[in-house]
């Protein structure tokens, strides 16, 4: 059995979960550092990181972290901790593609004794189910007889600085008792907010999988409260504020449930659930109403510039943000695409203004290009749409200055105070 002074460690997967693992790793020990993107490979071999995730200097401070994309350089480890996305398809299935990649390229060089953690979000029993038996068949070897397995899952939140991978405590599972305790063992080197020995490693991805299904389905509460208070004529925000005064009101709000754990996760979740004869009910209503709300948002907002005499068909919206989420320059699965294709619907012309996006990214993921900088004066309906702090900082006044005389301000984020738009949530 191996023993914590003999592991050698490489984190397969450099983007939002593992690159910041591998630095607080690579602080304290040797690791190997892996991405399939020579792109980004480098790129933290010149000492920066695009994600924004960790500084340069964090960066620099990482003298045990060593980056490749030669596969060939995995044969030096021993444990090796699997950070890869965990996607859904076009038909909102789970997409295991990068996992079994990533499990067939650690297969070609695993050894005897080696251990496999995977971090990356999944339905319970995906590990022991869908990933081991790629390295049995790849390596030869068999499972808890010559290699070992283990379940860890991330629970990165990227663009916050507050919580960060050592100051979030840390689930933690092996495939025998002895590598279950030698995981947790690794882990507690690096986590202050310390572990939890889950009991299986199926537990420990069950526990994943719903923590942000109980995030989705709250969320889409909010949204439907919201939906309704609109219809009533009601402010949403100021429900909610007074509502937050019990202390055990959970503080949620309404929008758009994007990003890769939200609005993916429980995806996951009822997959398997499906595949065992279950049907989900309210997972299932939670993702149909969230997903949803852009349309509802494009509604909403054709509406009001109707009531204004405002001829919608080659009209011109701004769209104030692309990121899934504020002060972070992450695009995967934002929502705020399912706003610009509806308006596309209407043969409305859209701006997307976001200082926090490569244009690059956005054209390659999803064929939009941002402009620079908005035209002043030019737009017919503006919406904010992600609460990034460059648009808290402008106020309604610079905001509105990108509108014509007449125009529509949506405010999606409660960003200015509630006179101050025309529309909110």
């Amino acid at each position: 059995m191996l023993r914590i002074q003999d592991v050698k460690l490489a984190v397969v997967g450099l983007g939002y979960v593992g690159l910041p693992l591998a630095v607080e790793f690579g602080k304290r020990r040797t690791v190997i550092g892996f991405d399939i993107n020579r792109r980004r490979i480098d790129e933290l071999q010149r000492g920066h990181d695009h994600t924004l995730e960790v500084d340069d200097q964090e960066l620099a401070s990482a003298a045990g972290l060593a980056y490749t994309d030669d596969r060939a350089r995995l044969a030096e480890a021993n444990v090796f901790i699997v950070t890869v996305p965990t996607p859904i398809d076009a038909y909102k299935q789970p997409d295991l593609t990068p996992l079994v990649r990533a499990s067939e390229t650690i297969g070609a060089v695993l050894k005897r004794g080696d251990i496999v953690i995977y971090e990356s979000t999944v339905y319970p029993g995906a590990t022991e189910e869908d990933c081991v038996p790629v390295l049995e068949r790849v390596s030869g070897l068999k499972f808890n007889v010559d290699f070992y397995a283990g379940y860890s899952p991330e629970r990165i939140n990227p663009g916050d600085k507050a919580h960060r991978v050592s100051t979030i405590r840390k689930v933690t599972s092996g495939s025998t008792p002895e590598v279950a305790e030698l995981v947790d063992q690794l882990y507690r080197e690096i986590i202050t907010a310390g572990t939890h020995k889950a009991a299986s490693i199926r537990v420990a991805e069950a526990a994943k999988v719903i923590e942000n299904t109980q995030r989705d389905v709250n969320i889409a509460l909010i949204n439907e409260l919201a939906l309704i208070f609109n219809k009533m004529g009601i402010d949403t925000e100021a429900v909610l504020q007074a509502a937050g005064t019990k202390w055990n009101f959970l503080p949620f709000r309404p929008g758009l449930v994007g990003g890769h754990c939200i609005g993916v996760d429980p995806y996951y979740l009822t997959h398997k659930a499906q595949s065992i004869g279950y049907h989900p009910e309210i997972i299932l209503a939670g993702r149909r109403l969230n997903d949803a709300m852009g349309s509802y948002v494009v509604s909403q907002l054709v509406k009001a510039m109707m009531r204004r005499r405002i001829h919608v068909q080659g009209a011109r919206v701004l769209v104030m943000g692309l990121t899934f989420k504020e002060n972070c320059p992450d695009l995967r699965n934002t929502r705020i695409v399912d706003i610009v294709r509806e308006l596309g619907e209407y043969n409305v012309a859209v701006d997307v203004y976001d200082p926090w996006v490569e244009p690059e990214e956005a054209v390659h993921e999803y064929g939009i290009t941002p402009v620079s900088q908005p035209q002043a004066g030019a737009y017919d309906g503006i919406v904010l749409a992600v609460a990034h702090r460059q648009f808290m900082e402008m106020g309604s006044a610079e905001i509105r200055a990108f509108g014509k005389p007449e125009h529509v301000l949506y405010d999606l984020k409660y960003v200015l105070g509630p006179d101050e738009s025309d529309l909110r949530l």
